[in-house]
């Protein structure tokens, strides 16, 4: 029912601002426009926005502002530009985090994301990484596992926030795996990564964009990629499911959305013209050294891709009986 509704809502955004003139879309944007990450910087959700917002200012004639506004796992972000003018001038780098987990993991979440956002279009799908700090011995998945049920409760796992998608693959690989593990919340994960690197924690399942440029400079170890499929970034590291772990796909992904009465025709450019950005050969060839992957599409497509993450976590943190501090 969430998803059915979740769609129609899309389709009944677009159809009450058929009336908007057509000029309107195309005069915008008339000055800066914010697109509004919730983490710190260093981080995957950062660098892609990044990536995005520079291409955009090119192509718009205008300043696009990267504004990290990060807490409670990319949710703080989001409360804050559900709050914004519907004009365009703030957007939000949309994340797994707020659009998908939150839901299930909030109850008392301050905004809805089928009646506070419009959806405009998916950037990029990513696997997480699980990676492991430079001294550790266990680098594979058996051996992890070993080392878990070893050490029950005592082997420490980084995320970038209770509720955050690092938290919830680790949930994920908990309960496959039968053991228990310390969860260690961070604000983002540049200071995860840092403590990752320095061996103050040992693993984590970090996003792929973010961890990446620490793997290819050996700061990091990459051990598997949580996608059925490897990565065309990471060819050489094995999948979850190739380690032994059936149908293990938590992923991390990343769009742009905006407030829930964003007019249609300024979606539909955006999403056009962040189509061409995608297609670009050397944002191809960005995205493919993070990981991200299958991003692009209609709005239709984002929107109803996001249903179906709402749908799919809720059902793991049911199951998992997770809980997260609001």
């Amino acid at each position: 029912m969430q998803r059915r509704s979740f769609i129609q809502a899309a389709g009944a955004a677009a159809a009450s601002t058929l009336g908007i003139p057509t000029v309107f879309a195309q005069d915008w944007p008339s000055g800066p426009v914010r697109i509004v990450v919730g983490f710190p910087p260093g981080g995957g959700t950062d660098a892609l926005a990044r990536v995005v917002a520079q291409k955009l200012a090119v192509m718009w004639n205008q300043t696009v502002i990267v504004e990290n506004k990060g807490g409670v796992a990319g949710v703080l972000a989001a409360e804050y530009v559900a709050t914004q003018p519907s004009d365009g001038s703030t957007l939000l780098m949309a994340h797994i985090n707020s659009h998908a987990l939150a839901p299930s993991l909030q109850p008392k979440l301050r905004y809805n994301v089928e009646r506070d956002f419009v959806p405009i279009v998916l950037v990029g799908v990513t696997p997480n990484l699980l990676i492991a700090s430079p001294t550790q011995k266990a680098v594979t998945v058996k051996d992890i596992v070993a080392l878990c049920s070893a050490e029950p409760g005592k082997v420490s796992f980084g995320s970038a926030g209770a509720g955050s998608a690092q938290h919830l693959a680790l949930e994920m690989f908990k309960l496959q795996a039968k053991v228990d593990a310390m969860h260690v919340p961070y604000k983002g994960s540049g200071p995860l990564l840092a403590d990752l690197m320095g061996s103050q924690i040992q693993y984590s399942f970090e996003t792929m964009t973010a961890a990446t440029p620490h793997v290819k400079s050996g700061k990091v170890i990459g051990v598997a990629q949580t996608r059925l499929k490897r990565a065309k970034g990471h060819p050489g590291i094995p999948t979850m499911q190739e380690q032994g772990f059936d149908g293990f796909e938590a992923t991390t992904w990343y769009g742009l959305a905006g407030p829930g009465k964003l007019p249609a025709g300024i979606a539909d450019k955006i999403n056009r013209d962040v189509n061409t950005v995608l297609a670009m050969p050397d944002v191809q060839e960005r995205l493919d050294t993070y990981g991200a992957e299958d991003g692009g599409g209609s709005r239709e497509k984002f929107a109803k891709f996001i249903s179906s993450e709402i749908e799919k976590w809720a059902r793991v943190v049911k199951d998992g009986k997770v809980r997260v501090d609001a």
